[in-house]
């Protein structure tokens, strides 16, 4: 199966993290052993573009709650949890009622 973004096929998570966010995903997380100068000159570029797209933090946590929900078993090998109704209690086997 094949992904496209914005008419660019994304061949890796990488690229497709980066096709949607339409930056790098270094930019926002950093490489290692950056120097200080280099993460200053990082943080100011994005900060200039947070300037330009506030709703881009909306949009990002938007599309990952989507990506998420749709593929959380297969990305988080998830179980969901059996939750009593909130307000019930049970009473605990040998416990005096």
């Amino acid at each position: 199966m094949r992904t496209y973004i914005g008419g660019q096929e994304a061949v890796s998570v990488d690229e497709f993290i980066e096709l949607a966010l339409g930056t790098p995903l270094e930019l926002w997380l950093g490489v290692e052993g950056e120097t200080a100068e280099e993460r200053a000159a990082r943080l100011d570029a994005a900060r200039d573009i947070l300037a330009e797209n506030p709703d881009l933090p909306d949009d990002v946590s938007r599309v990952a709650a989507q990506v998420i929900e749709a593929n959380a078993p297969e990305l988080f090998n998830v179980v969901p949890l059996m939750r009593r109704p909130f307000g019930r209690r049970t009473a605990r086997k040998g416990a005096a009622a």
